[in-house]
């Protein structure tokens, strides 16, 4: 009976009232891309500018010097759960760049029993099959320089596809618009703008394996879900700056204000909005070796005696760069200090002009 349950839960999650918004909604969008990134608490909003700035800002994308490639995987519930990223991004001239990228996050091989028992009630462990959950996210980006010196921008058109076996699945389709400004100081200030239009995704429902899973178990029969879900959008304001040392050491420090519309548990939260920051450093060596760290993830959590405690989320990183090769390496959530999700993080990233 527990995978009856599982499966009604896990289409109860995912598909929500007609024209309704979330509080949370495509979450696997927001969990983050680059080891270099998520080993800064996500702090890069207003410095990204490389082949991931497609997923943190794409007005970072006018920075490509060169063709880049990104590749990054983590793994989350004990390995059940992967998380997988690839992207792309290349100049198109001195003023304006390009990218796409792919994100999924899937739990594989989910054991189906909804047939165990046949039409004579005997129990058939051949009738078990196995089936996946996956959530796949395309962008498209583009990014620009304006008029103005210091000033660019960038828009992203997400195409969403969300998968649970042959019982329901759904497209989604969204945009999200980000500017960079530089100024002679060497302040740099980023604004983000998720799913500025609302992403809108419509589902589909199998409804003959939906009468079979919600009547399988006596008197908790379900009506079938509505099947379309918004989301409503989220903004990230950045500022960073660096400071170069004896010309061989460097210090980048950032930090990250992130809104959502909507009351959580956040370290400042009304009922219009919810404001989580962000903070993160980055100490470098000849450019070469590179030691990260950041905190993020402020929470107001409920204790068993309902008192309140902040939780944050410590994350640490490094780096190596050589010859247009970058490899690095992020550990979130150091010593467990909030209720989110640590894991060991790796990405790859290639600039193109090691092949000239």
């Amino acid at each position: 009976m527990k995978n009856y349950y599982v499966i009604l839960l896990t289409l109860a999650t995912f598909l929500v009232s007609a024209q309704t918004t979330r509080k949370y909604s495509n979450e696997f969008m927001n969990i983050g891309v680059d080891a270099a990134a998520l080993g800064m608490s996500n702090a890069v909003v207003s410095q990204t500018s490389d082949v991931n700035s497609g997923y943190w800002n794409p007005a970072g994308l006018v920075h490509l010097e060169d063709n880049q490639l990104a590749l990054m995987h983590s793994s989350y519930f004990a390995n059940i759960a992967n998380y997988n990223y690839i992207a792309y991004g290349m100049s198109l001239d001195d003023r304006s760049a390009v990218g796409i990228s792919l994100i999924r996050f899937g739990v594989d091989d989910i054991l189906d029993t909804t047939q165990l028992i046949d039409d004579q009630g005997n129990i058939n462990y051949d009738r078990i099959s196995t089936f996946s959950t996956a959530d796949y996210g395309l962008t498209f980006s583009y990014a620009r320089k304006l008029p103005l010196d210091g000033l660019n921008f960038g828009v992203n058109a997400k195409i969403i596809r969300r998968i649970i076996g042959d019982f329901a699945s759904a497209w989604g389709f969204g945009l999200d618009a980000g500017i960079q400004f530089e100024g002679n100081n060497g302040w740099k200030f980023g604004l983000m703008v998720r799913d500025i239009t609302t992403t809108y995704n419509a589902w589909s429902i199998d409804e003959e394996k939906f009468e079979q899973i919600s009547g399988a178990v006596e008197g908790h029969n379900q009506e079938l879900p509505e099947t379309t879900e918004i989301t409503i959008p989220k903004l990230q304001f950045g500022l960073s700056k660096k400071w170069i040392f004896h010309y061989d050491y460097s210090l980048l420090a950032a930090a990250n204000l992130n809104v959502r519309f909507a009351e959580n548990n956040d370290i400042i939260s009304t009922s219009f909005a919810s404001i989580n920051p962000a903070l993160g450093f980055e100490f470098g060596y000849t450019d070469l070796v590179f030691l990260r760290g950041g905190v993020g993830n402020f929470q107001n959590e409920l204790q068993v005696d309902d008192s309140e405690k902040v939780t944050f989320q410590p994350n640490f990183g490094v780096g190596f760069k050589y010859k247009g090769i970058h490899i690095d390496y992020a550990f979130t959530d150091i010593g467990d200090q909030s209720a989110a999700l640590y894991s060991n993080v790796f990405s790859l990233k290639i600039d193109f002009s090691i092949f000239r």
